[in-house]
């Protein structure tokens, strides 16, 4: 009889990773079959979104593409790093995202893309995150701080006002003239581009 053949034995994830961490391609690509479905199924349930699951799940592979060499086997095993890395890229989604629900951002590009037909194409991500930091640069400080303990922090009104040592009640002003200036601003940016872009189709 014919001598049976000798399949090699599949790697361990660890192993690959070493090999990922040398700038081996196939490696990575064995890790993303192994694993990508797991890490997309877990981010979705974790941010109710498939989209969002698929955009982070691609963030942590090219992080793991460019920090494979970070991975310490006898610090526990390469699937936990894997799901750590998800993890906090998730959480980030989520700040991100509570961010702009926060804000309204999502609001005020509805109601100007409903007034100008060429808005769309200026509520680009990059275009949007630097008008909210723009925006947040000009509040008041404190103003500043409770929004951001608010929408990235995740406290609440009681948690804000012990950081800010003052009152719930004055930290629930604070949160409501921030973020209506947050929202005048963004309004008046997206529509200020609105019409220059309007200007220049005409």
């Amino acid at each position: 009889m014919p001598a049976a053949v000798q399949h090699e034995k599949p790697r361990e994830d660890y192993e690959l990773l070493a090999r990922v961490a040398a700038g081996n391609q196939g490696a990575l690509s064995e890790l993303i079959a192994r694993h990508g479905r797991g890490l997309r199924v877990f981010a979705a349930r974790y941010l109710g979104n498939a989209g969002d699951a698929e955009d982070v799940v691609q963030e942590v592979f090219v992080t793991i593409w460019k920090q494979a060499a970070r991975f310490d086997p006898a610090r526990g095993r390469a699937s936990t790093w894997l799901y750590r890395i998800t993890a906090n890229r998730c959480i980030d989604q989520r700040r991100r995202r509570a961010l702009r629900t926060f804000i309204g951002l999502d609001d005020v590009r509805d109601e100007v893309a409903s007034q100008e037909p060429g808005a769309e194409a200026t509520t680009a991500a990059r275009q949007e995150l630097a008008i909210v930091r723009d925006g947040l640069s000009r509040l008041p400080e404190r103003q500043r701080m409770a929004v951001l303990l608010r929408a990235v922090g995740d406290l609440d009104i009681a948690a804000i006002a012990e950081v800010m040592g003052g009152s719930a009640g004055s930290a629930e002003q604070l949160l409501v003239r921030g973020r209506r200036a947050l929202r005048d601003h963004l309004r008046d940016h997206l529509a200020m581009a609105a019409e220059g872009l309007e200007r220049k189709s005409s």
